[in-house]
């Protein structure tokens, strides 16, 4: 397919998802537009995340950070400001945070970025801690200006749908040619006159802004927040993994896999929580041995490739069962002793 095919194939599967999601509160039950909601939430945070970390193989755990900010930025001021300018504010508040934190980290990589993005993602939870405990003398904020259930389900869908948009523009522009340069190798992006300090920062705050507007727009989902909610690591944990094992390098992969994410968070967890957290470290472990592409790269030749090698392998250990195996070994040192 050409590259012109390409686009007009992702805007037309694009489209079809977001005329799925519109029509999901008219005829889904409370239970599925919650489920809904919380699947159009990890689809904007893991395509937004693989739009950075994916391409330029940066492992960032401050997704809960900006999420977080968002959060209590609306909390703050959505009395005052109102609602969109409430999200507009939680997302540019995560913009300003991850260029300040992007100028200190991203000339790391590897373990020492992501450790140091994950310290500072529970500096900024301590310190909103300690600022509402001796400022405001409590810790926690209720919501009583929440918007109806509509305007913050379509909130979220129109993040989702701008996520995955933005990323299908970017990946075709020079800017997302440069990020790409950056992951593959930075010192000879450099050598061809990218700008790799400013290309990384403004694709992690790229990536800021959609976890802070994220945030903002869940918050009131909750009606009641506190430190511990909105900065919860376990948000940018699953973020991460749903980008690695839907394919951080592809484009619907986060989508496949936050849709499949939500299922099992919503059957398994409330249930069996156990099992759930297994389901992901082995759904994890499955991906990185089988499917180092992640779950958008499944295609009918992968299952013909799965089952070669299951013949293979049952070959294998049948001829070690019958004994020949060894037989031949025998034979062949015997051969060589004459």
């Amino acid at each position: 397919m050409t590259s012109r095919q390409l686009l007009v194939r992702d805007l037309l599967v694009l489209l079809a998802f977001t005329g799925w999601a519109l029509a999901l509160p008219y005829w889904g039950s409370e239970f599925i537009v919650s489920l809904g909601l919380t699947c159009l939430m990890y689809v904007a945070l893991s395509s937004s995340w693989a739009l950075f970390c994916g391409t330029t193989r940066y492992l960032s755990l401050a997704t809960s950070a900006f999420f977080g900010i968002g959060a209590y930025t609306c909390a703050l001021g959505l009395e005052r400001f109102g609602w969109l300018q409430s999200v507009a504010l939680g997302a540019g508040l995560a913009v300003v945070v991850a260029a300040v934190m992007g100028a200190a980290v991203l000339h790391l990589r590897g373990t020492y970025f992501a450790v140091l993005t994950f310290g500072m993602t529970e500096l900024i939870r301590h310190a909103i801690t300690y600022w509402e405990k001796t400022v405001t003398g409590t810790v926690g904020r209720v919501l009583t200006v929440v918007p109806d259930r509509d305007t913050i389900y379509g909130t979220v869908l129109g993040l989702a749908v701008l996520a995955v948009a933005v990323s299908i523009v970017v990946r075709r522009t020079r800017f997302g040619l440069a990020l790409a340069g950056v992951g593959s190798d930075e010192q000879r992006a450099q050598t061809l006159g990218v700008n790799t300090r400013w290309i990384k920062l403004a694709g992690f705050a790229l990536t800021a802004a959609f976890a802070g507007a994220v945030g903002a727009a869940m918050s009131v989902r909750w009606t009641y927040i506190d430190p511990h909610t909105v900065f919860n690591p376990f948000i940018g944990f699953q973020t991460v993994l749903i980008a690695l094992i839907g394919g951080a390098l592809t484009l619907w992969g986060p989508l496949i896999a936050a849709i499949v994410f939500s299922l099992l968070a919503e059957t398994l967890r409330l249930q069996a929580p156990q099992v759930y957290m297994m389901s992901l470290g082995l759904l994890l472990i499955l991906s990185v041995l089988y499917l180092p592409g992640g779950l958008a790269s499944v295609r009918w030749d992968t299952f013909s490739g799965w089952r070669d090698d299951v013949k293979g392998w049952w070959k294998e250990r049948r001829h070690e069962l019958s004994g020949d195996k060894a037989r031949a070994k025998k034979r062949a040192k015997e051969a060589r002793l004459v």
